[in-house]
């Protein structure tokens, strides 16, 4: 990464105190990914950037240096920040964590940027996260390299029934079955997980069921600290368990 960048879009995903006067920020930024950036002085009583430096706020920042640590030179905001309260605000912890665990440091992923800001708009306005949540999770599988072909029974090619029922094989895809367990999926809830368009609870159910399953290899067994978070703190069960 050049020290002659020129100022990045930017969203904070977490910050943590460093020394007395300073923060560490884990930023994502659109075009280099997630960045480690210090930022020397930022909490001292003189820093104007006391009230700029805080998650789900879009900033424009400039930094410098080389290795796993840069330093910040500049930081200033775009807008204010994106509104968020209550479930909507923990589910947009619970995304910046995803972001944070998942993805590889200092890799571009200029697409998910844009689902990620995409994301943030949609949970302001929301009266229910989970639609959000399910789109940015299937964006974030996309982002990642992970294809399944939704539309086509992975046995035969045919495209996908609305009223059969297809068990999910992985590295595969979806075959038809008789059986219906926690792997099987009907065509209608494919094909709305295929669109990122869910009309029914049984369609956002069912992207649950299958995001859980394939974000699992990319999480591990460490829970998300965003949900234990959530759970001590509100009486919402809504947010997604996919992370055990």
């Amino acid at each position: 990464m050049s020290d002659a960048l020129g100022l990045q879009r930017c969203f904070i995903l977490h910050r943590r105190p460093y020394t007395e006067t300073s923060l560490i920020l884990d930023v994502f930024s659109e075009e280099y990914g997630r960045v480690s950036i210090l930022a020397k002085g930022a909490r001292s009583k003189r820093s104007n950037l006391k009230g700029v430096l805080q998650p789900f706020t879009p900033l424009l920042l400039k930094w410098f240096g080389k290795g796993s640590m840069r330093t910040l030179r500049q930081a200033e905001p775009i807008s204010l920040g994106i509104p968020l309260n209550g479930i909507n605000l923990y589910s947009a912890m619970y995304i910046n964590e995803l972001i944070s665990r998942v993805i590889e440091s200092e890799t571009a992923y200029p697409e998910l940027f844009h689902d990620y800001l995409a994301s943030l708009t949609e949970l302001a306005q929301a009266d229910n996260p989970e639609p959000a949540l399910r789109r940015f999770e299937l964006a974030l599988l996309s982002s990642l390299g992970y294809g399944v072909d939704f539309l086509h029974c992975a046995g035969s090619g045919e495209p996908v029934s609305e009223k059969m029922t297809y068990r999910y094989r992985e590295q595969k895809g979806f075959i038809a079955s008789v059986r219906k367990d926690n792997l099987t999926f009907l065509g209608d809830e494919l094909i709305a997980i295929s669109e990122r368009r869910f009309l029914t609870k049984q369609q956002l159910q069912a992207a649950k069921r299958f995001t859980r399953m394939a974000l699992k290899p990319y999480l591990g067994s460490k829970p998300l600290k965003s949900r234990e978070l959530f759970m001590a703190l509100s009486p919402y069960k809504a947010i997604p368990k996919t992370r055990s």
